[in-house]
């Protein structure tokens, strides 16, 4: 069966972001409800020695769902937000090729309507990693509950406790995210979503990570390719110290065709590595792209 995708204008590639996020405040990613508490999601992961241990998990659906709001309430030069323009948004995406959002992301439209067909656009980004190095477990704190939310308990009218897990200040993530045969022009509005949702990740308050660095280089790999030459810095959940951590990250990084390298910048035949403060300039560079030639234009 073909894909549907329309010709491109120009030479398609293939796209990752390796990074290694940190949290900087307690966080909260909602995952279920126990009496009157909310839980954080959490994975299970054998030691070496067979020993099960439970780490922090900083979901990819939900970190790819911060990212995709984040373009659907991005700002557009004639007042509207990108959503509104494409009449795109979750969970009713519009699904069509030219909406800078669903042509990465993918779209869904599961039933016939008037001005819409029923139709499945696939996505052509994904996302990975987000299980915490550090083996901490959450702590459980009492937050003052927003008034809409407020359960009452019997014929009180008291409102109910209400607890909630928080993942704990200075936790490691490694996250991944892979694009899939997108143009220079296609992959713009990812390097946007990536770098402008960091700040948003999180539910409720507080909110946000940062890029970890180590020894002053953020721990962060951007390549751009169409032959995988470049050794993925993709970390072992088993690992729980963050110094070995970072150094098994920079030391992939520094990798490409079997031979290590000492510039944050590598360039062979058909493939392309930015790496550090490199990489943050690169996909700047990007999300400079989609602002001016997207989201700026009325």
């Amino acid at each position: 069966m073909a894909t549907g995708l329309k010709k491109a204008d120009g030479q398609r590639w293939h796209f990752d972001i390796y990074a290694l996020l940190e949290g900087a405040q307690e966080l909260y990613f909602g995952h279920e409800v126990q009496v009157n508490v909310n839980l954080v999601e959490l994975v299970k992961v054998r030691r070496p020695n067979g020993e099960e241990v439970e780490k922090c998990y900083l979901s990819p659906t939900k970190r790819r769902g911060v990212e995709r709001r984040t373009l659907l309430w991005a700002p557009t030069g004639d007042g509207q937000l990108l959503g509104d323009r494409w009449n795109c948004g979750i969970p009713k995406t519009c699904a069509k090729q030219e909406c800078p959002v669903c042509n990465v992301y993918g779209g869904l439209i599961t039933k016939d309507e008037k001005d819409r067909k029923r139709t499945t656009f696939i996505g052509r980004l994904t996302h990975g990693g987000g299980v915490a190095i550090q083996a901490q477990a959450p702590e459980e704190k009492q937050r003052a509950m927003h008034p809409s939310d407020i359960r009452r308990g019997g014929d009180s009218g008291e409102p109910t406790p209400f607890r909630r897990q928080y993942n704990q200040p200075g936790l490691l993530y490694p996250v991944y995210n892979h694009c899939l045969s997108v143009t220079d022009g296609e992959f713009q509005p990812v390097a946007y979503a990536f770098q402008d949702s960091l700040a948003r990740i999180g539910a409720g308050n507080p909110k946000g990570v940062r890029i970890s660095s180590h020894d002053g280089t953020p721990l962060l790999v951007f390549d751009r390719y169409l032959v995988p030459k470049g050794e993925r810095p993709i970390l072992s959940p088993s690992l729980e110290d963050s110094e070995k951590a970072c150094e098994e990250f920079l030391r992939a990084a520094r990798h490409v065709e079997g031979k290590e390298r000492q510039t944050s910048h590598i360039s062979t035949d058909n493939f392309e590595r930015w790496s550090g403060q490199e990489a943050l300039n690169k996909l700047a560079e990007f999300a400079d792209s989609f602002v001016n030639e997207v989201l700026k234009k009325s």
